[in-house]
């Protein structure tokens, strides 16, 4: 069994056949799977898909992308969601250096906003961080002691900032470039990271990873991913999908129901 702990299967690429993709992935017994929101349109989609598929859950909250549609609105609507059941983080949140599609400041104000709010939530939180990590550990590093468990998502840092995160008590996500053959520092972070800080992640339908690459991704080709990691950490693939599948129901406290057993 596996766990693609971060996918937008409510993206536009999977208009035409998103249902036949939840069919298969339950057919294979492909679960559980967290979908993760980038607004508040994105994070009532999530909403909606989880709703009736004991296997598919999401995370809501405003990706640092769109940032500056934050609002006291949208974050009383995002507080009211995180008392429900099937919501299991608050995320994507964080910073996008690399883009810059809403101002720094901005980002580190809609960012500051939600982590506070998830630390006193106790709240899961799935970070996006790109070429930012300084000033995120810097915020996170004023908090420590009191934040939430999370999962830096599709993780792009040194090996240096990857122990600063596991220290803090964050997972590392691993997604399609960590198949990559130019992604040695990527793949020494992958070898390092304890056993039980590891998750794998499509993010879905971006980042496709060898041998699809340059396709649309989806949550089936979570098994290339665990693949790779098994070949970087020279462990039994079983035993890399064993690992990661407990780590995410961990992290995100999800108790299995009786048909996914």
């Amino acid at each position: 069994m596996l766990f693609d702990t971060h996918c937008h299967l409510y993206a536009q690429e999977f208009d035409a056949d998103r249902e036949e993709i939840l069919d298969e992935m339950q057919a294979q017994g492909f679960m559980p799977c967290v979908l993760a929101a980038e607004d508040m349109p994105t994070s009532q989609a999530c909403r909606r898909m989880a709703a009736g598929r004991p296997w598919l859950y999401f995370a809501a909250g405003v990706h640092p992308h769109n940032a500056s549609g934050y609002s006291d609105a949208v974050h009383a609507e995002l507080l009211a969601m995180m008392g429900e059941e099937k919501c299991v983080a608050w995320g994507e949140i964080g910073l996008d250096y690399h883009y810059d599609f809403s101002p720094r400041d901005v980002q580190k104000e809609a960012f500051v906003c939600q982590l506070d709010a998830a630390c006193m939530l106790k709240k899961p939180i799935v970070l996006h961080i790109r070429e930012a990590h300084d000033d995120a550990l810097a915020i996170l590093r004023a908090r420590r002691g009191r934040l939430p468990s999370g999962v830096v998502h599709c993780f792009s840092g040194s090996p240096q900032q990857a122990q600063e995160y596991i220290g803090l008590g964050f997972y590392l996500g691993f997604d399609g470039p960590v198949t990559f053959k130019n992604a040695p520092r990527l793949q020494a972070c992958a070898r390092l990271c304890p056993a039980e800080r590891l998750l794998v992640e499509t993010d879905s339908p971006f980042l496709s990873p060898e041998p699809v690459r340059g396709r649309r991704n989806d949550p089936r080709n979570t098994l290339y991913i665990a693949r790779k990691l098994a070949e970087i950490r020279q462990e039994p693939l079983e035993a890399v999908c064993a690992q990661t599948l407990a780590n995410g129901l961990r992290l995100f406290g999800i108790a299995l129901p009786k048909e996914c057993d």
